[in-house]
């Protein structure tokens, strides 16, 4: 069976050059912004393997395989990363205490106006400071990729949010009452595990699809997508923060509720830019929702990533700290006004085959 070649990719003839280009050098001038800042206030930049042992261990996120075949000639599996957090956090463990990284990343099953198979992540890390301090140094950065976009302000699709406002701070709690007419914390108990037929009940009195076969976590993951995330960051930016603890993976218990974790996502113009945490840093834990989030994606796509063991152990001596990663290219995008995000990629990714 023969394989069609990617069609040409148009994106390198000078004419559509000429009308990216504008973007592209935006781009440049962003970057340059935000590498100041972060070295002005003695964040180290680090640079990390691209090639990692476990590409991650999120259910719903999908990874580019390959192998590394040594002297012997035996293939050994190892994966393009989705995000460079773990090995983030093991320079963490080595001893650094503030880290930046901008990542080239890769995600398999995406593509579309804000999403791209290959893309940069920014990453930063402070030891031994809250997440709440994220939420400030996001606030900056918003304001300066308006400046150095030039536009001073963020758009996308028609919608406009203004940096030099203070971002609204939500919890997904209160998101879910406001938007959805639903009280989340009813179907989360004391311990942080969930009641399904809470919240599908919940969801059916507001007229939401509920499916026999639905989750828990597919039943947020509706809510949030169809009823919050399309009411956030208009006008200005809006923090959402203390996710439930069953969608927190890598972060910790907020020590005033241990139904919800020290998580928060960042949205402007209806769009997610970027998703941060008060980082979880025990090694039991992290291994037991690890082996809960990968007993799902085999359950629900038949196959499941290895984990990172020296991730795991390094856990066990890395300071606390707090940590995010930020879509870059979508920053630059709403900064830019640019519509899709091939726009303000220098080089996209040759098209393949539905």
């Amino acid at each position: 069976m023969s394989v069609k070649n990617p069609a040409p990719s148009p994106w390198w003839t000078p004419h559509v050059h000429a009308d990216r280009r504008p973007f592209l050098m935006a781009r440049n001038r962003i970057q340059a912004a935000l590498r100041a800042w972060l070295a002005e206030r003695d964040f180290i930049e680090v640079d990390t393997a691209t090639l990692q042992v476990s590409p991650g261990n999120e259910a719903h996120l999908h990874a580019f395989r390959t192998e590394a075949i040594g002297h012997s000639g035996v293939p050994t599996p190892l994966y393009l990363h989705t995000s460079p957090e773990f090995a983030c956090k093991k320079l963490l463990a080595a001893g650094e205490r503030r880290i930046a990284c901008f990542a080239h990343v890769y995600r398999n099953r995406e593509r579309g106006p804000l999403h791209h198979p290959e893309f940069t992540m920014l990453e930063w890390y402070r030891a031994g400071e809250s997440y709440e301090t994220l939420m400030t140094d996001c606030a900056v950065f918003l304001r300066l990729a308006a400046e150095a976009g030039g536009a001073g302000k963020l758009t996308f699709r028609g919608a406009d949010c203004d940096p030099a406002l203070e971002p609204e701070r939500l919890t997904v709690a209160e998101a879910f009452s406001r938007f959805a007419g639903i009280d989340m914390l009813a179907s989360v108990r004391a311990d942080g595990s969930t009641d399904r037929d809470r919240l599908a009940s919940d969801m059916r009195q507001v007229g939401l699809r509920v499916a026999g076969d639905d989750t828990w976590a597919d039943l947020f993951s509706r809510v949030l997508v169809e009823k919050v995330e399309p009411q956030l960051g208009f006008g200005r930016a809006t923090i959402l923060c203390e996710y439930p603890a069953a969608e927190a993976a890598l972060a910790r218990p907020a020590p005033h509720d241990r139904r919800v974790a020290e998580r928060f996502e960042l949205y402007a113009c209806g769009v997610e830019l970027a998703n941060a945490f008060g980082e979880l840093t025990d090694p039991a834990e992290q291994r037991r929702r690890f082996g809960l989030e990968m007993a799902e994606k085999q359950r629900v796509y038949g196959e499941a990533y290895p984990l990172d063991e020296d991730f795991l152990a390094a856990l066990a001596i890395m300071p606390d700290a707090s940590g995010i990663a930020l879509g870059f290219d979508r920053l630059v995008m709403l900064a830019t006004g640019a519509s899709r995000i091939d726009q303000v990629l220098w080089a996209p990714v040759a098209e393949t085959a539905p």
